[in-house]
C-alpha cells in the first residue's frame, strides 16, 4: 500500500465503522512505514520520540511526535491486534496490568497512524486533516465502549456553570 492509498483511506471517515476498520489501517500504515518513508527523526531532547519524513508524495512533510514506547512495531503489530480484540470480549475479567498496556498501545497506534498518515496532506489542508483525525478519534472511542458493552447514544448534555456556588447557567455539549 502506498501512501496516496494510505491518505485516502484515512480522509473518508465512512471506511472506519468497526474496530477491525482501525486495525487494518494501523497494520498497513505500519507496514507502510518500514520502507516508505525519507527519514525517521529522534527527538534529541525525548529520544524515545520520533518523527517521520515523508518523500516527495507526502510533501517531505513531518509527522506529529510519535512516542516509540508506545507506538506497536510492524513486526509485532498482528499479535497484539489478536490479543486486543480478545481482550476486547472479555475486558471485564482482565486484571494484569500487561493486557491492559497492550490495548492502551493499540489503541495509540491506531490512532497516531491516521494522524501521521494526514500529516501528509498539504499545508494548506491541515485544518481538514486535525478535523478528520479529531472526528475519527472520537468515532474509535465510541465503537470500543460499544464494543465492551456499554450502550452509547448521541444527544446534548447540559452541564451547569457554577461561579462562588451561584449557577449562572447550563452550558450546552453536543454529543454526536
Amino acid at each position: 500500500m502506498n501512501l496516496e492509498q494510505l491518505i485516502s483511506r484515512a480522509s473518508d471517515k465512512t471506511r472506519f465503522k468497526e474496530v477491525r476498520d482501525y486495525v487494518d489501517f494501523c497494520r498497513d500504515y505500519l507496514h507502510f512505514a518500514l520502507d516508505g518513508l525519507q527519514a525517521v527523526i529522534v527527538s534529541r531532547n525525548e529520544n524515545h520520540y520520533r518523527f517521520y519524513q515523508y518523500r516527495q508524495d507526502g510533501n517531505y512533510n513531518i509527522t506529529r511526535p510519535i512516542n516509540s514506547d508506545i507506538m506497536i512495531p510492524a513486526n509485532d503489530f498482528d499479535a497484539m491486534a489478536v490479543s486486543f480484540l480478545y481482550s476486547l470480549l472479555h475486558v471485564r475479567d482482565i486484571q494484569s496490568p500487561k493486557d491492559r498496556d497492550g490495548i492502551n498501545r493499540v489503541v495509540y497506534s491506531c490512532q497516531q497512524a491516521i494522524g501521521a498518515t494526514l500529516d501528509a496532506l498539504p499545508a494548506g489542508q491541515i485544518n481538514t486533516a486535525r478535523k478528520i483525525n479529531g472526528d475519527l478519534f472520537e468515532r474509535f472511542i465510541r465503537i470500543l465502549i460499544s464494543e465492551i458493552g456499554i450502550p452509547v447514544r448521541s444527544g446534548t448534555v447540559r452541564l451547569p456553570v457554577i461561579v462562588d456556588d451561584i449557577r449562572l447557567f447550563d452550558w450546552p455539549i453536543s454529543m454526536t
